[in-house]
């Protein structure tokens, strides 16, 4: 396995397994939606987004990071918004490894920390959070949706 950041030459198979995580997160398969955001982050390098390949070259787990701020620690963070790894290739510490790599480019950009959220009955993601260091905050999460 290699963990490399994704470019616009790996977005055909970067569309298909974003499709799959977005299926996983019961949206609607949008392949045409799907490959115009990630070229648009891809082009804007308005996020960063860590592939994991396999020995033959095939993308079996990524992440994708945006940057943010934090005030009240005065300092950049990140947002560790997607992570996800293919159904066959569970198991084998993909998913510890993408997040080793989004905490090194917190170090590299002498940011603050790495944000996320995933649903409370994920229960494999919340042991993964905390098996790789993560602490379950006790804040409310509110979301207004236009």
């Amino acid at each position: 396995m290699k963990i490399t950041q994704a470019n616009l030459e790996d977005l055909d198979q970067l569309v298909a397994i974003f499709e799959n995580y977005r299926v996983f997160y019961r949206k609607s398969p949008d392949i045409d939606g799907s490959t115009a955001f990630l070229k648009e982050r891809l082009t804007n390098q308005d996020s960063v987004i860590y592939i994991a390949k396999d020995e033959v070259g095939q993308i079996s787990g990524f992440t994708q990071l945006y940057p943010s701020f934090t005030s009240t620690r005065l300092n950049k963070t990140w947002i560790l918004n997607d992570l996800y790894v293919e159904k066959s290739h569970r198991g084998k510490g993909i998913s510890k490894a993408l997040i080793s790599r989004a905490k090194k480019l917190v170090t590299e950009t002498k940011a603050h920390g790495l944000l996320l959220e995933t649903e409370r009955d994920n229960t494999i993601a919340n042991q993964l959070y905390v098996s790789t260091g993560f602490q379950l905050e006790q804040n409310n999460f509110y979301y207004w949706e236009a």
